[in-house]
C-alpha cells in the first residue's frame, strides 16, 4: 500500500535552505490586481530581492514586470515557481516545470494542494512546498 503523500511537506530549515538558493521566482497566476494575494506576495517577493516573472494570460507588464503568458516561453532560468491557480491546474504547472528541467522548487499557495503533482514534481528531483504562503514563510524566516 502506498502511503499518502503530505499536504506540507517542508520543514523551516528546508524552506529557509530554498529561500537562500532562489533568485528568480516564476509567480504563476499573478493579478494585476493589487487587492489580491498574488499581487501582495509578488510585491514583496520583488522588494525582498528576488526576481519575479509574472505567467498570466493577460497584460504586457505587472509589478515593473514582463508579463510571460506560461511558463515555457520564459528564456531563463527559474528557480523556483509560485502558484497562484486552482488545484486542478497545478498538474499541468508541474508538468511544464518537469519540462523545462531548470526548476529546483514548486510551491503553491495557501490552500492549494495537490499531492499527485507534488509526488511528479519530487521525483522529477524537484523540492515541492504546498499549502503555504511564500510571503508569510519568507518573513517569518527572515
Amino acid at each position: 500500500m502506498e502511503c499518502e503523500f503530505p499536504t506540507v511537506n517542508s520543514n523551516t530549515d528546508e524552506i529557509k535552505e530554498i529561500f537562500e538558493n532562489t533568485k528568480t521566482i516564476a509567480i504563476i497566476g499573478l493579478s494585476p490586481d493589487e487587492s489580491k494575494a498574488s499581487n501582495m506576495v509578488g510585491k514583496y517577493l520583488k522588494a525582498a530581492g528576488f526576481k519575479i516573472v509574472p505567467v498570466y494570460p493577460k497584460e504586457d507588464e505587472i509589478l515593473g514586470e514582463k508579463v510571460y503568458r506560461s511558463l515555457k516561453e520564459i528564456p531563463f532560468k527559474v528557480d523556483m515557481v509560485d502558484i497562484f491557480r486552482k488545484p486542478d491546474v497545478i498538474g499541468l504547472v508541474v508538468d511544464a516545470a518537469i519540462q523545462r528541467g531548470d526548476v529546483d522548487t514548486v510551491w503553491t499557495q495557501l490552500g492549494l494542494v495537490n499531492n499527485e503533482a507534488a509526488k511528479k514534481a519530487e521525483e522529477a528531483g524537484m523540492k515541492v512546498v504546498q499549502n503555504k504562503c511564500t510571503k508569510i514563510e519568507h518573513r517569518e524566516i527572515f
